[in-house]
């Protein structure tokens, strides 16, 4: 006994003319098949696109991690800094202000030393 393939006999409870329903049994098939393999490509490229987001997913998760520590840091040091301000601006400040009349005497001279070997 033999089985039809593809596009051979009649489909069931059919009567009359094979060769017509044939070529549109076939038809059919043929389209099904293309269809079927262009979906199969899409859905392996959508699947292999997936992956790559979850890789660059993974990547940039990593990233923010070390830069959330890499900024930790950097809150604990800017931190101190501002405390020993804050300390330093509580302190007298006359010192400061005859440091700073000084400095700018200094630079004053230091100037006035330059333009006058000209």
């Amino acid at each position: 006994m033999r089985r039809a393939g593809l596009g051979e006999g009649a489909p069931p409870g059919s009567h009359g003319n094979y060769s017509y329903a044939n070529s549109g049994y076939s038809a059919c098939e043929e389209e099904n098949d293309r269809l079927t393999e262009s979906l199969r490509s899409k859905v392996t490229a959508i699947k292999s696109l997936s992956i790559e987001i979850g890789h660059e997913v993974k990547n940039q998760n990593k990233l923010l991690a070390e830069m959330d520590s890499q900024f930790d840091s950097t809150t604990g040091f800017l931190g101190k800094t501002m405390g020993r301000l804050k300390i330093l601006s509580k302190g007298s400040q006359t010192k400061l202000l005859c440091y700073m009349m000084l400095f700018s005497l200094f630079v004053f001279f230091v100037i006035y030393w330059i333009i006058k070997l000209r």
